[in-house]
């Protein structure tokens, strides 16, 4: 995938110490891979990168706002999100990215695409529940919502009459000490 060119960090002409890289991403990141649950995305991603004389250390940050559809109200709103995500980078014989937190690349490797580890921590930065900030305070007003309350169960009182018998019963055992 050549598009994601500018996610290569060449790290062989690095000296050893601390790095850092800015990527600001947007929609057009997004459609280079296959998720479409956003509507648009302002994130401003930073890669702190220690090098090591054996292995590299990456420390990726992500900060703004994508806007998503409220999964109650279906409208759009714009949520703020930011996530962090660590990577240990070693150096092998051959490639292996089994575990999550760390990847080991052959010694003859130069530079890491890093989009994949940028992709993956935007997604899991975003909440599985979105709600409009308007529907938590209460001043939305739509038809769905208004739907939603009609068709939402009752709640009963719990008054003396209501109490199923077997239950009051129990109440007797308590003693006090």
């Amino acid at each position: 995938m050549r598009k994601l060119k500018e996610y290569d960090l060449s790290f062989a002409g690095l000296k050893v110490g601390k790095h850092r890289f800015v990527y600001s991403i947007d929609k057009h990141f997004l459609e280079l891979f296959p998720f479409e649950d956003l509507n648009d995305i302002h994130q401003t991603v930073t890669v702190d990168l220690d090098k090591k004389n054996n292995l590299m250390e990456f420390h990726f940050r992500n900060e703004g706002t994508v806007n998503v559809n409220c999964d109650l109200s279906n409208e759009p709103f714009d949520l703020p999100v930011h996530g962090e995500l660590f990577l240990l980078v070693k150096f092998g014989e051959e490639y292996n990215d089994d575990a999550d937190e760390w990847l080991v690349l052959p010694y003859h490797e130069h530079q890491l695409n890093i989009a994949q580890y940028i992709y993956e921590m935007l997604v899991l930065s975003i909440p599985a529940k979105r709600v409009h900030p308007d529907v938590l305070n209460g001043t939305m007003h739509s038809e769905v919502l208004d739907r939603l309350q009609a068709l939402a169960p009752k709640e009963t009182p719990e008054t003396p009459e209501h109490i199923d018998p077997r239950w009051a019963a129990l109440k007797n055992l308590i003693t006090e000490q």
